[in-house]
């Protein structure tokens, strides 16, 4: 790996809209036909119903908060890639330096990839970023060429 470069990120609004578009029709949904169940013969498909929209609401919601509007202290806020490792930095200041069994996932349309790697104290960490947390769509491009070297 020949350049070493640093990447702010940004919010995503326009993606966190269309995770708001796809989870919340989603969840409400699944409890109104949840609730039209829980009140007929057949309760056990209700039960199902409700945990599935429970199930999404919490991941839509880590989603939309975590990566998308990165306000939970665990969200990555910052990106450093060096030769030896990538580091990425949180939102609640913690410098997390994945510095082994560093593997880079990308998706098939280019629009958002997956990171994971083994910090200095031995923790698995996973990390996910979208092309609009950055702002300039050049930067993202740039990141997805240093990192393919994990691939």
């Amino acid at each position: 790996m020949a350049k070493e470069a640093s990447y702010s990120l940004i919010q995503d609004q326009k993606g966190m809209m269309w995770d708001a578009l796809l989870y919340i029709p989603t969840v409400i949904a699944l409890f109104s036909i949840g609730m039209k169940l829980w009140f007929s013969p057949n309760q056990t498909w209700a039960y199902i119903l409700f945990f599935m929209a429970t199930f999404f609401l919490l991941i839509g919601a880590n989603r939309i908060l975590s990566s998308r509007l990165m306000l939970l202290p665990s969200s990555p806020v910052g990106l450093e890639v060096t030769r030896q490792q990538v580091t990425v930095v949180l939102r609640n200041g913690e410098r997390v330096a994945l510095v082994k069994d560093v593997r880079y996932y990308p998706d098939y349309a280019g629009k958002s990839f997956g990171l994971s790697g083994m910090d200095v104290s031995g923790k698995k960490r996973q990390f996910v970023f979208h092309r609009g947390q950055f702002a300039d769509p050049a930067q993202f491009e740039d990141l997805r060429s240093l990192l393919s070297v994990y691939k």
